[in-house]
């Protein structure tokens, strides 16, 4: 009887110690999950310094060269001064037709509510847009998030323009819950 103890002993100890080495190795897969995709994220930042010494024009030729690169037709750059909230238009690969406005700020700014409502206001009353979207260089605030999300407008903030940048299509962010992705806190001058 006191082998059959001992043994049921041994056994128990040895399940509670797989059990919390189990446990322990999932935490650790999770972190490193999290840290790889954080990694990848300060990638994608990395890859757009030379967009913070762009002007705004330049930063609109930009946009304008990854939308021909992802299989957009009859791309053309319209941003300046009466453009009424429309930088960058053409055509998706399906057809549809997107009006991109663009925002090159410091990264340590945000694009506030306002902003957004204006090119909600134009994109598809002035301009036909099926797609309108808000490429920014720096992150929208939670209220300009909100009202995308409400009104269905597409936000590129600096974290996805990097993956954008890095060879994600165009088209891989049309579908995205706006209310759900990325970050609304400001970013430091100096954080990547």
């Amino acid at each position: 009887m006191g082998t059959m103890l001992l043994v049921a002993l041994a056994v128990a100890a040895v399940g509670t110690i797989v059990t919390k080495l189990v446990h322990a190795g999932r935490r650790e897969a999770q972190a490193e999950k999290a840290r790889l995709a954080e990694e990848a994220r300060r990638q994608a930042r990395r890859s757009l310094d030379p967009v913070w010494a762009m002007d705004d024009r330049q930063f609109e030729e930009y946009i304008a060269d990854l939308c021909r690169r992802d299989g957009c037709t009859d791309v053309r750059r319209v941003g300046g001064a009466g453009d009424l909230g429309a930088d960058v238009t053409g055509l998706l690969p399906d057809g549809r037709r997107v009006v991109i406005q663009c925002k090159r700020y410091a990264k340590h700014r945000t694009v506030g509510s306002r902003d957004i409502q204006t090119c909600n206001g134009t994109a598809r009353a002035e301009h036909g847009a099926d797609g309108p979207v808000f490429v920014a260089s720096c992150v929208f605030t939670k209220p300009a998030r909100d009202f995308a999300a409400k009104h269905q407008l597409v936000l590129i903030d600096v974290n996805l323009l990097g993956f954008w940048n890095s060879g994600t299509l165009l088209t891989s962010f049309l579908d995205l819950e706006i209310g759900r992705s990325g970050t609304n806190r400001k970013l430091h001058p100096d954080h990547d």
